[in-house]
């Protein structure tokens, strides 16, 4: 079976996070979104949390102007966030978790326990034409319930994947792995388009590139932090190609 190509997202929620840290205007993340873009980032995600902590409105404003390539809305499941998505219309909007407290999103959306929150703020949203997304954990459960939910896309969180990579912990990598493939497969087979993200580098990339039902990568810290040596052209250019990679590697197992 040939595979697919795989689609980059890069998220620029951290070029963002250094503009905020002296509250100025540079480094701009609207400008690295077109970068990341004419570099072959095949979307662009931005999270516009509560706080505001990074991405601001106007920022949402902007990349809505100005990108070529689609927009990904990374909210939290909020009547103000859904409201402010209608009125934005980007391509995607992703529902995640989201606590003040956090450094970054810590864990996917629990969306058995949600449900009657979600199932009305995702009707609306798709009402507007904009295409639902689940930020959530790898589990057969939580596949059956976003379809349930009548949310087309889901993203797998592959952070404890990530984590264990890091640690060289092999036995919590295999575990958290095989999650990843059944979730993936099982979500594939009853109809969800299958997404992931979160934590992921030019070195854990590989695995989860290969799985053939993951159709998008959305990537950001990783990213951001590699631009700092090589520039964000190249690191986006470094990550294509390792996903590329990968993905040829699975078409020829």
């Amino acid at each position: 079976m040939s595979a697919s190509r795989l689609r980059l997202g890069v998220n620029i929620d951290h070029v963002a996070t250094v503009r905020n840290a002296r509250d100025g205007a540079y480094p701009d993340p609207v400008r690295a979104a077109r970068l990341a873009a004419e570099a072959g980032a095949d979307g662009i995600t931005a999270h516009l949390r509560e706080d505001r902590r990074h991405i601001r409105d106007a920022d949402m404003v902007a990349l809505r102007e100005v990108l070529t390539v689609p927009l990904n809305f990374e909210m939290a499941a909020t009547d103000a966030m859904v409201a402010l998505a209608e009125r934005l219309r980007p391509h995607a909007a992703c529902l995640v978790p989201e606590k003040r407290e956090e450094r970054t999103t810590e864990g996917g959306l629990d969306i058995v326990g949600a449900r009657d929150h979600l199932a009305p703020r995702i009707a609306r949203l798709s009402a507007a034409g904009i295409r639902v997304s689940l930020f959530v954990e790898p589990d057969e459960a939580v596949m059956e319930m976003a379809r349930r939910l009548n949310a087309p896309v889901v993203e797998l969180h592959t952070g404890s994947y990530c984590e264990a990579a890091v640690q060289g912990d092999g036995a919590r990598l295999d575990h958290e792995y095989a999650r990843i493939r059944r979730a993936a497969a099982y979500g594939a087979e009853i109809g969800l388009e299958i997404h992931a993200g979160h934590g992921l580098t030019l070195e854990s990339v590989g695995p989860v590139a290969r799985l053939p039902q993951i159709v998008e990568l959305n990537i950001g810290h990783a990213l951001i932090g590699e631009a700092i040596f090589v520039g964000l052209p190249q690191a986006v250019r470094d990550m294509r190609s390792a996903m590329d990679a990968a993905r040829a590697g699975s078409a020829d197992a």
